[in-house]
């Protein structure tokens, strides 16, 4: 007999996509906690929820012994206690990427997750892209032969979205929360660039080492880089490159590049196009023209996401996408990160317990 899935999920700005998801799948929606109770209100109403299901402090909800699943959709700030308390508590969790920002915190989850016997995922979402899938099973088909390069983009203008970073918030939660973009801790690259870092890594593997560089002359409300270039040299002769920029003057896009032995794909995520290259009868020129294979757009496919997560408790599986996987991509945007302040390159460490 399947497990009843009673969610519980925790902050409403990126959870609201999770809620969504949850109940499409037919799980049971047990609470929702949110410190802006306008937020609740709304989701309230909208989910059809009592005020027992509606809460401002997320320990509460732990001590619900019917909530068996958590969706950890807070700033990424506050992911490693609420993880760790969560599959203390008994919980299956879901956290929404990044896993954490700093390697400490990481290495703290992967060593919950190992000693749990609860289900942890890292809602890596550009995984269930339906853009960047198609473009995986086009690879796996072999219709560009082998990867040699791989690019891929992060670009998103932060500027009409920043609240500038007080540090006199560190002592008040609820201003930290409302600053959780600009908070020094929340590098650009580790925040919002793990998206193109972890495709990377789902075509190509683990990189070796990287050498970065970074610029910061678009934001001047935060103290990181708002702009950083990154060359990841990956085993079996691969090399990438990502390009993240969270104050450029573009929309929103995670353009990607794929280069192979027979073609190169190139596709655009926000578009659902990509356009395939391939060589002639004889092996070498390549087609002008190209293919066009377009799909749905679904980015932040939390819906396909879910599905997933709820597979892997259903039917007690091992989980792809879990706590190592995220602490992987979480420490090569900190090895990038590392390289652009120290000018060297940097080899990342992938020993988390």
């Amino acid at each position: 007999m399947k497990e009843k899935l009673v969610v519980a999920v925790l902050g409403l700005q990126m959870g609201r996509r999770h809620l969504f998801a949850a109940k499409e799948y037919g799980a049971e929606i047990g609470a929702i906690c949110d410190i802006d109770t306008q937020k609740l209100a709304k989701y309230k109403e909208e989910y059809q929820l009592s005020d027992e299901q509606c809460y401002t402090d997320w320990k509460e909800v732990l001590k619900r012994d019917d909530i068996n699943v958590v969706v950890i959709a807070t700033p990424d700030q506050l992911h490693r206690e609420e993880v760790e308390a969560c599959l203390a508590a008994g919980k299956h969790v879901l956290c929404e990427k990044p896993l954490a920002l700093t390697r400490e915190d990481i290495c703290a989850i992967v060593k919950a997750a190992n000693a749990s016997d609860k289900k942890c995922m890292v809602g890596q979402v550009s995984r269930f892209h339906t853009a960047f899938v198609k473009l995986k099973e086009l690879v796996d088909s072999g219709i560009i032969g082998d990867i040699y390069y791989m690019e891929t983009e992060y670009a998103h203008d932060y500027a009409t979205i920043l609240k500038p970073w007080d540090p006199a918030c560190e002592h008040d939660m609820d201003k930290k929360i409302s600053m959780w973009r600009s908070d020094p801790q929340r590098h650009g690259v580790v925040g919002g660039g793990c998206h193109a870092v972890d495709l990377l890594r789902w075509f190509c593997g683990d990189p070796t080492e990287v050498m970065a560089y970074g610029t910061h002359k678009m934001l001047p409300q935060v103290s990181y880089d708002d702009t950083t270039v990154a060359i990841l040299n990956f085993p079996n002769g691969i090399i990438g490159k990502v390009f993240v920029s969270t104050g450029c003057k573009r929309p929103y896009t995670r353009m990607t590049s794929i280069y192979g032995t027979k073609g190169t794909l190139v596709c655009d995520s926000t578009k659902g196009e990509i356009k395939v290259y391939t060589v002639g009868e004889d092996g070498v020129r390549v087609n002008e023209t190209p293919e066009i294979v377009t799909v749905e757009v679904k980015d932040h496919n939390a819906v396909a996401e879910f599905v997933k997560f709820a597979q892997h408790i259903e039917n007690d599986e091992v989980v792809e996408m879990d706590a190592d996987l995220g602490a992987r991509t979480v420490e090569v945007c900190l090895s990038i990160v590392r390289s652009s302040e120290i000018g060297k390159p940097v080899s990342p460490n992938y020993q988390f317990t």
